[in-house]
């Protein structure tokens, strides 16, 4: 069998569209964005194998042409929803897999199917994840950037997978992408000033320059900080570094909520993401209002390089 790119599209927040909205007006909402979906991927050349509810699963025989299509799907939806009420916000979040496939009735079946669908729901909003097959079939003389998040357990498979995630804004540099050749005046992490963030929770404590970013949260033991807790998902959360901030990225099942230093302010994320500063803490599985929640405290040192 012939490989071929799987892409799985999904919008999150469609549960508050619902709610803002009532069934009626939102079906037709979440309707018009995944029909919009799948006619962009045909105008790529892919196939829409089926609609999901919220979601749409696409086959590409192309594999540049399935990337491309994830990133303009992100790139028009993206200024689509700019000026969108927060509750009626739905972003996109899309997952690439390459391997073989089985079709039958209609629908197709295989392990980058499961694989494209998994990394949808862990790469959360806005993002596009990629496996190491899709990444290694990119054409040569594209400038598409990606950054190895390294290995990734994929629920249903016994080893994990490599996976990347696609960097398809146009604003974003960072001398931490892969690109196809070397970029002219750009400047070595050495020379810059580095900035560091702690961790807390218990009696553990570890410290991760940028240079270390992303450093994943979780209950998997490959995560760069282990939370052995039943609610801690594998892997539940991100920190990473991003246009000069930390950012911190849900991918868990239950959530992961926020509270800066100094502000009762509670920040619930929900497969979202939210800039750190000023140090606080984070509650994964459950809210703070539960006082036996894990709880991870984070501080800043150093300057900052945005």
């Amino acid at each position: 069998m012939t490989d071929v790119t799987v892409v799985f599209s999904d919008l999150t927040g469609s549960t508050r569209v619902f709610e803002s909205l009532g069934d009626a007006k939102a079906t037709k909402a979440i309707t018009r964005l995944t029909q919009w979906m799948g006619k962009l991927c045909e105008s790529y050349q892919g196939r829409v194998v089926k609609y999901l509810g919220d979601g749409v699963l696409i086959i590409f025989q192309d594999n540049q042409a399935a990337v491309d299509a994830a990133i303009e799907m992100q790139r028009v939806h993206s200024q689509r929803i700019a000026s969108w009420p927060e509750q009626l916000k739905m972003h996109l979040q899309i997952g690439l897999a390459r391997g073989a496939v089985v079709n039958q009735d209609g629908d197709c079946y295989g392990d980058a199917v499961n694989v494209a669908s998994r990394l949808s729901d862990l790469s959360g909003a806005g993002q596009i994840f990629a496996t190491d097959g899709v990444i290694a079939e990119m054409d040569a003389s594209s400038l598409v950037r990606f950054r190895t998040l390294g290995p990734l357990d994929i629920r249903g498979r016994t080893e994990p997978c490599v996976v990347s995630r696609i960097e398809w804004q146009s604003e974003v540099l960072s001398e931490q992408f892969t690109v196809p050749a070397e970029l002219p005046g750009w400047s070595s992490r050495a020379e810059q000033p580095e900035r560091t963030i702690t961790l807390a929770w218990l009696d553990v404590q570890r410290s991760f320059g940028v240079s270390a970013l992303p450093v994943f949260l979780g209950r998997d033991p490959q995560a760069q900080f282990v939370m052995n807790d039943p609610r801690v998902s594998r892997i539940h959360a991100k920190i990473s570094w991003s246009q000069g901030t930390f950012k911190l990225e849900d991918a868990s099942s239950y959530g992961t909520w926020l509270r800066f230093a100094g502000s009762d302010t509670v920040i619930a994320l929900r497969r979202q993401d939210c800039v750190l500063h000023d140090g606080g803490e984070i509650a994964l599985g459950a809210g703070f209002d539960d006082f036996s929640v894990p709880t991870v405290s984070f501080k800043f040192t150093g300057q900052a390089t945005g």
